[in-house]
């Protein structure tokens, strides 16, 4: 006689999904690979990634011929599943200018960058209290320079530079 087993480590992964959807989410995983290759590799390193990705992502330079590029970023693809995909997709955006989160996180850089060029102490109280690690006689300092050149109408070097600065903060804080 026979004996059947419900092991279902010993079954196919079914989950109801058809052939045409398992398709389009590797093809989503690969498009995510593609978008962490363009990652600098400092931004790369603040992520989460098993040392497998890491690797491959490393190796896809190498890959010059087409067929054997599209091989790998199937092999990506393929490692990409055992990673957080949230985590890197939330990721992803802030670097993606067409993204809600790299929006708002530009716009929230922006808005700070303005207050401060109010010159008021309050606005600056306030920027050190969210940004703990932010140098406050550099930023006093950018802020005059800024108001400087606008008086003398020359162009806002300053006010670049203390975007700049800001948003190294910011993302420090973020993480990035």
């Amino acid at each position: 006689m026979t004996e059947f087993h419900d092991d279902e480590s010993l079954d196919p992964v079914d989950e109801g999904k058809s052939k045409t959807q398992i398709k389009r989410e590797m093809d989503a995983l690969q498009e995510m690979g593609k978008r962490l290759l363009a990652l600098k590799p400092d931004q790369l390193a603040k992520l989460e990634l098993t040392d497998k990705l890491r690797l491959a992502l490393a190796e896809a330079s190498r890959h010059t011929a087409r067929g054997a590029l599209k091989r790998h970023m199937s092999f990506v693809g393929k490692l990409m599943r055992d990673q957080d995909i949230e985590q890197i997709q939330t990721y992803l955006d802030l670097f993606d200018s067409s993204s809600a989160a790299h929006n708002q996180h530009f716009h929230q850089i922006e808005r700070w960058r303005d207050r401060l060029l109010t010159g008021r102490a309050d606005e600056l109280e306030l920027f050190m209290l969210a940004y703990p690690d932010a140098d406050r006689q550099h930023l006093r300092q950018l802020v005059r320079q800024a108001a400087r050149e606008v008086e003398q109408n020359k162009p806002p070097a300053a006010a670049r530079k203390l975007f700049k600065a800001i948003r190294v903060l910011a993302d420090n804080a973020k993480g990035l």
